[in-house]
């Protein structure tokens, strides 16, 4: 499989408690063996349970790529210790945003992110993920670009209410090609509801068959 459903604490939210690259992926303490093994097998990659800020909403607060992972201000020294000795290579990046999750969006290529985003974090997100081009913009009406979409470093899936022009030149600036579409039966907050990197994806429990379809369309999950 490269993609399953799942659920976190009984939600289908998942993409608030999660977050993945091309090598691990993080997520909060649990006791479920089975959704551990979805998540480790659907992305090819190893599985740390951990905290971030002293919440379970690692999705929320921790943005980044294969190069580097951001975390926010509000990060304990201990947590970052933790991954630090896990090999984990990571950054605190100190803006008055904390949900870096909802305000970054990035492959290993290009990033968007908050268009109020101070010029000196801006830098900070290119140095430290080491992409080509870090753009301020909104997505669609919607500043917050983190939550409305989900990319990884070939496709990525977008919230409906973006055109069809901007969905093109969304594409063309971040070199892949994007889709709309919608997560949870209808949820257009795409975060929310969907996890994925290169390898493939996770979604939340109330995903239907058509959102799949698209996801796998969009995201080229078992493609070449």
């Amino acid at each position: 499989m490269t993609l399953e459903k799942i659920r976190i604490f009984g939600n289908p939210n998942i993409g608030v408690y999660i977050f993945a690259n091309n090598k691990i992926a993080l997520i909060p303490p649990i006791n479920d063996a089975d959704v551990k093994r979805k998540i480790a097998s659907n992305l090819n990659v190893d599985v740390i349970e951990c905290k971030i800020a002293g919440t379970n909403l690692i999705g929320v607060l921790v943005a980044g790529n294969d190069n580097c992972l951001l975390l926010p201000r509000i990060v304990r020294d201990k947590e970052v210790e933790e991954l630090k000795d896990l090999g984990i290579n990571v950054n605190i990046l100190y803006t008055n945003f904390t949900a870096l999750g909802n305000v970054i969006l990035a492959n290993n290529k290009k990033a968007i992110v908050h268009p109020e985003l101070h010029d000196r974090d801006v830098e900070v997100v290119k140095k430290v993920l080491r992409v080509d081009e870090v753009i301020r913009r909104p997505i669609g009406k919607f500043v917050t670009v983190g939550s409305v979409a989900v990319i990884n470093d070939v496709g990525g899936l977008v919230h409906p209410d973006v055109s069809d022009e901007e969905l093109q030149e969304l594409s063309k600036i971040l070199g892949i090609q994007l889709d709309v579409g919608t997560v949870n039966f209808g949820v257009a907050f795409i975060k929310t509801g969907l996890v994925a990197n290169n390898y493939g994806a996770v979604v939340g429990e109330r995903t239907t068959g058509p959102e799949i379809m698209r996801i796998i369309k969009a995201l080229n999950i078992g493609g070449s």
